[in-house]
């Protein structure tokens, strides 16, 4: 009986330990957090669907979003930024966009201008 349970608390153990492995690892980034960070960490995500980057390209994208992040204006999470706060976010994102897209091989380049046009697709006044 002992021996049951224990097997069955290891077992256990062991799933939580490989659920938790298997989990998407969170941008340093965002940390998760909510408004613009979490914005613009969705919005990565959803850039780089069905792209996977080498390890030389994660560290120069990361180096670029860090480098662009601090140029974002800031902005009171649960209000709508005014229209020159979004032209300015425009701006950032689209410069952002750009560089990343030269840190990508031509196959990945195309899967990328397919999730931008997807995305803008989306976006009011599709832009």
């Amino acid at each position: 009986m002992k021996l049951s349970i224990a097997l069955g608390a290891l077992g256990s153990a062991a799933i939580l330990a490989l659920a938790a492995s298997a989990a998407p690892a969170q941008s340093a980034s965002s940390g998760g957090a909510p408004g613009r960070a979490g914005f613009a960490e969705r919005r990565m995500q959803t850039l780089l669907k069905d792209i996977t980057l080498t390890a030389a390209q994660q560290g120069k994208v990361d180096s670029i979003r860090a480098r662009y992040s601090a140029q974002l204006p800031a902005v009171t999470p649960g209000t709508r930024p005014d229209s020159a706060t979004r032209a300015k976010m425009r701006d950032v994102f689209r410069q952002q966009d750009d560089e990343i897209r030269g840190v990508l091989t031509a196959d990945q380049q195309k899967t990328w201008d397919k999730n931008i046009a997807e995305m803008r697709a989306r976006r009011p006044g599709g832009q």
